[in-house]
Parts: C-alpha cells; structure tokens; sequence
C-alpha cells in the first residue's frame, strides 16, 4: 500500500468516525469534505503511472474500437472521413494514444466528443485542442469547464482547474445531437442530471454500441458527483433511457471497466434502484451517514461490485449526498 492509500485509509476512518458523523438524526451531515488531494497524489492513489501505462485495443467492428488506458475509456470510429473518439484521457497519455490511433489507420484526431468534464475523461482535451480538435460537449460540461470545480469524493477531494479556451468545447448540445461520419448515425443524448450534470451517452448505430462514459461503471459502483449536481436518481433514470434506446445486441461500453451488453447494464440499474431504496429508508428513520454505513445496506452486493475500502465509503456517502440535498 502507499504511503497516499494508507492516508486515504486513514481519511475514511477519521471522517466516518467523526462526531459530526455520530448515532443521530438525518441532520447530521457529513463533513464538506475530505482532504483535498493535488492531482500527483490523485493519480498515486489510483494507481496510474503515466510513464509505465500501456494503451490496449479491442475491435468491436469494422472501423470501431475501444482504447483502454488509464480514466475513461476510449471510443473510436475510424474512417475514410477521419476520426472520431470519445473521451481522451489525459495529456500525458496522448502519445501513446496517438501510437494506438496510428496502428488502426487514424492520421489526426479530427472530433473527440466528451461524456463529461470530469479529468480522467477530458483532460485530453488539452492536447486535442491545441492541435485542432472539434472538441464537442453537452452544454452543462462546458459551463463547468470554465471554473475551477472542487471533486468531492467523500473521504477526499481533488481540485479540477478551469480549461484554457483551446480545451473547451467548441460544440455543444442541450438534449440531442447527430453525427454523420464514416457511414455513422451516431446520437448524442442527455436526459438530465446524473454522474454530473453534463453526461452524455453516444451511440452508434451503425455498428450498434454505446459510451455511456461514467453515469454506467463496469469496474465498481459509480461515482456520484454529488456537489457538483449529480443525482443518484438521475442516474437510473439516464441508464434506462439508454437501455430502452438499444437493444439486447448493443456493445455498452462503460466508463471504466470492459465492454459488456444491455443485460449488465439492466443488472447495474436493478442494483442502483435497490440500493437507492434501502438508504432512502434509513434517511426516513433518520439514520446518519456513519449509521447507514454500519447498516451495510450494499453488503449483498459488495463482491460483484468489486468494492474495496476506499470505494465503499466514496459510493456511500456521495448517495448519502445526492438523497439528503435539498
């Protein structure tokens, strides 16, 4: 462990065991947050080391693939009218995302569309931009770009800085838009607050699949960026709007995890729904944070998720968050 986890570690203990936290009614609030940590020490925490990261390809058509690296994964529609990705990582990666690009026939990135604003799904956007991009959002991500934003993971936080104006969305939509390209329809949708209030799911009709970017986690339980609007609510209600938009032969390509199909996406919004439920009930009876944490009420669902101890704390309160905001 490193000396950054052990401190997370630590951080989740003092924050969940703090007074404020104690046996109570739901007027006990969680701390605003906890440490903020520098991006460094985000990215040890992870365990993401640029210089090491390898970007790996999977082919899911003719022209289509995913890049996985470190952050969200990557989309990639590739043909005789150019290239088209979904989320860029982080700038760091770029050349070996490039190298990546290359080997499957793409000469420039000409339109990378962000699923949100999040830094491990745009940070990109700051090579991207400077080289001439068309870099596209749903409206809400870019006004979020403007400003320096704290990201509130519960037991810690980073801060994410303004984009220059090369990094910023050049397009933006409100509820829809589409792309024609390389024999593509592709649609762009936002139904409405969920992993943020930007989020947008990009599907291919052509080579039927989607990037849901993070309001759909295959690698654990999501993020919920509670403090910046997201709404846990919200996003049931984005997943089954995606999943009543596919069918059952749809690639769903998560923010983070491998690509899977529609009935794991059906299962993630069965478990969010139940989980939502559960916490809902103990808010009513007035539990606290610290109280529903003790009540386990994921704890049936915990291996399949493949929650550890920091992401358990970080899902919990950020449901906590996004139930008791008024």
């Amino acid at each position: 462990m490193s000396k950054t986890v052990a401190n997370l570690a630590l951080a989740t203990v003092l924050i969940f065991s703090s007074p404020a936290l104690a046996h109570g009614s739901q007027s006990a609030k969680p701390a605003a947050h906890g440490p903020v940590m520098t991006m460094d020490q985000i990215y040890q925490a992870f365990g993401w080391d640029f210089d090491t990261a390898e970007i790996t390809t999977q082919k899911i058509d003719d022209g289509f693939y995913v890049l996985f690296g470190l952050g969200g994964n990557i989309a990639v529609s590739v043909g005789e009218d150019g290239t088209l990705i979904v989320d860029d990582q982080f700038p760091q990666l770029m050349p070996k995302i490039k190298a990546a690009l290359q080997e499957i026939g793409s000469e420039s990135v000409d339109f990378v569309i962000n699923t949100h604003w999040h830094f491990d799904h745009a940070d990109g956007n700051l090579a991207l931009g400077k080289e001439g991009s068309w870099i596209v959002s749903q409206a809400n991500s870019r006004a979020k770009m403007l400003d320096d934003h704290i990201v509130n993971f519960g037991p810690f936080a980073t801060e994410q800085k303004a984009y220059p104006k090369y990094a910023l969305s050049d397009i933006t939509f409100d509820e829809t838009m589409q792309f024609h390209i390389n024999d593509e329809k592709i649609d762009l949708l936002h139904v409405g607050p969920a992993h943020t209030t930007g989020d947008t799911a990009v599907i291919f009709r052509g080579v039927n699949a989607v990037h849901l970017g993070d309001v759909f986690n295959n690698a654990g339980y999501p993020f919920i960026d509670a403090d910046n609007g997201g709404d846990l609510a919200g996003m049931i209600a984005f997943c089954q709007a995606v999943h009543d938009a596919i069918d059952d032969d749809t690639k769903v390509i998560p923010g983070h995890g491998p690509v899977t199909d529609r009935a794991k996406l059906a299962r993630y919004i069965d478990v969010l729904t139940i989980i939502q439920d559960r916490v809902q009930v103990l808010i009513d009876d007035g539990k606290s944070l610290q109280d529903i944490m003790a009540a386990k009420p994921t704890a049936d669902f915990d291996a399949e998720f493949q929650a550890n101890a920091m992401m358990l704390p970080s899902f919990l309160s950020r449901v906590y968050a996004s139930l008791t905001r008024e």
